[in-house]
């Protein structure tokens, strides 16, 4: 995403931002006006004119003095409001995106990269806004402006400022991508590479310890991390280079000022009370121009984040659609589901079931049976539309389901996938997730149904009892159990059970089967599975 593809998104907050430009260039100039008139106040002082002469610059320097603070306190308000608000719409947007893309269309990308960029690279956006955007369109109105005011007292002096400001406003920015291109730009993906390979060893670190794995994991950590350090160092060795620019810069313009503001006093050119404003009004615009080169180099920074964006904003929808339907489709209490000489995969160029063809009757029960990796799990994204088929169709009541919205599917089709998420919340909260807005008596019915009522009553907190992260503080059974009553709190018609009983001894995995059959009620289920026992009363269909 480069920054004219960001701008769509900056584009609702540009009232706030012409504001807070505006705020800022009169902070700016409010303290460049008052170190130029100061300085004028103390040279014209010093020749003891009467005392009325200096009142209107002392009420200039009061004012200056003032309006400085305000103005200041105006353009961080506003403009950090509008960048906030920016944030926050680039943020929720990027999150429908990957809804919209989840599962199928992020197989390419990792999960903790994911929260890399949807975290920390959606910063850069704020980034760009106060860090770049602002400090640039201040320096250009104030520094302008100072430009023609000592330039019309100075020339040379004037001519001097406008090419150090350019020096330091472009050529050193430009200095700095040839440099630091390679840190600044490594720094957005090693960052991700990073915050995926310390969760992969957190979340995998009992495996690690067990096979002996946890030091080899911890040295690409190390290399990663020092790669880390080295990008940083040349970017921090860039930006040291800038500030000595910047300085010299300073020091130019002081110079030049001052021997040429001596030359024109001197000649009678320049009232010799001016002379100290043309050689102070420099060091003023420099301590506003002297963060840019910072400036610059953080839009680099920024743009490598950017592009990290975009790579999620232009990744391939893994639906596609044959145009929605006129009306929202009205399906009957149990709709049938068929499946239809169907072909589909997750990555371009591999397949994972081909020629598939099933029957949901109304209030059926059907066991997709075959062995793991036959690709069960991938009819049941079908039927979710988290994919479409490559050939053949899918339909709900003999409508295709690419002709209706995922959301609507998902409405009348649940499903309980093999590695159904628990949250690190209580047991009430991950009911709810299903139905916001449930009451006691229908979680309570919810779990009365996957037959866990009994045991949340013994618990001392009930349904707050806390179920820790991925549901750990519960047993295999019981975390399969809670997932169930989740999507039986939902409206669904139809249900989808993924490897239910996966990870389970044959004794549990027969009694569950039978109380999720049992608590599936009226409705239509399709149960996944590669176990072949306790399938009475199913129709069985074989991958």
């Amino acid at each position: 995403m480069t920054v004219l593809r960001a701008y769509p998104l900056i584009k609702p907050a540009a009232g706030r931002l012409a504001l807070a430009v505006l705020a800022g260039a009169g902070a700016a100039g409010a303290a460049v006006a008052l170190t130029a008139v100061s300085a004028w106040l103390i040279s014209r002082a010093a020749l003891h004119p009467p005392v009325l002469h200096l009142m209107v610059a002392i009420v200039a320097v009061r004012a200056f003095g003032l309006s400085r603070g305000v103005l200041r306190y105006l353009e961080r308000l506003i403009g950090h409001d509008a960048a906030f608000r920016i944030l926050g719409d680039v943020r929720a947007r990027l999150f429908t995106r990957l809804e919209r893309l989840a599962p199928a269309g992020l197989a390419d990308f990792r999960r903790a990269d994911l929260a890399q960029r949807l975290a920390a690279d959606v910063d850069a956006v704020l980034d760009l806004v106060t860090r770049v955007a602002l400090p640039y369109a201040v320096a250009a109105v104030v520094g302008l402006a100072a430009v023609l005011v000592v330039g019309a007292l100075v020339p040379v002096a004037g001519l001097t400022l406008a090419v150090a400001l350019l020096v330091v406003a472009i050529g050193v920015p430009l200095l700095q991508r040839a440099a630091a291109r390679r840190a600044d730009g490594r720094l957005a993906p090693l960052r991700g590479e990073l915050t995926t390979g310390v969760v992969d060893l957190l979340h995998g670190l009992a495996d690690f310890s067990v096979y002996g794995a946890q030091q080899s994991r911890l040295s690409r950590l190390d290399d990663v991390d020092a790669r880390m350090t080295q990008a940083s160092r040349r970017s921090a060795n860039v930006a040291g280079l800038s500030a000595a620019v910047t300085v010299l810069s300073t020091g130019v313009c002081v110079l030049v000022g001052l021997a040429a503001g001596a030359v024109a006093v001197r000649s009678g050119a320049l009232p010799g009370e001016l002379l100290a404003l043309v050689v102070l009004t420099p060091m003023a615009v420099f301590e506003i121009a002297g963060p840019l080169p910072m400036a610059a180099q953080t839009y680099v920074s920024a743009r490598a984040s950017m592009r990290r964006l975009a790579e999620l904003w232009d990744a391939p929808s893994p639906l596609s659609s044959l145009g929605s339907s006129p009306a929202t489709p009205v399906f009957s209490d149990i709709p049938e589901i068929r499946v239809e000489n169907v072909t589909a995969g997750w990555v371009p160029g591999r397949t994972a079931v081909s020629g598939v063809s099933l029957t949901l009757p109304p209030g059926g029960r059907v066991a997709l049976v075959g062995p793991s990796g036959s690709g069960k799990s991938t009819v049941a994204a079908l039927l979710v539309r988290f994919l479409d088929p490559r050939a053949g169709r899918v339909t709900l009541d003999g409508t295709d389901l690419r002709s209706i919205v995922p959301e609507r599917v998902r409405e009348v089709v649940g499903y309980l996938p093999e590695d159904a998420y628990l949250f690190d919340t209580t047991i009430g909260d991950n009911l709810r997730i299903a139905r916001p807005d449930a009451t006691g008596a229908a979680l309570e019915q919810a779990l009365a149904s996957a037959r866990l009522l009994d045991w949340v009553r013994t618990l001392p907190d009930g349904l707050d009892t806390l179920v820790g992260e991925h549901g750990m503080a519960l047993s295999g059974g019981q975390r399969r159990r809670l997932a169930l009553a989740r999507i039986l709190l939902g409206d669904a018609r139809v249900l989808i059970l993924d490897e239910p009983t996966e990870h389970l001894d044959d004794e549990t995995a027969g009694e569950l089967t039978r109380d999720l059959l049992a608590a599936a009620g009226h409705r239509s289920v399709l149960l996944i599975t590669h176990r072949e026992a306790d399938l009475d009363g199913l129709d069985v269909v074989r991958l």
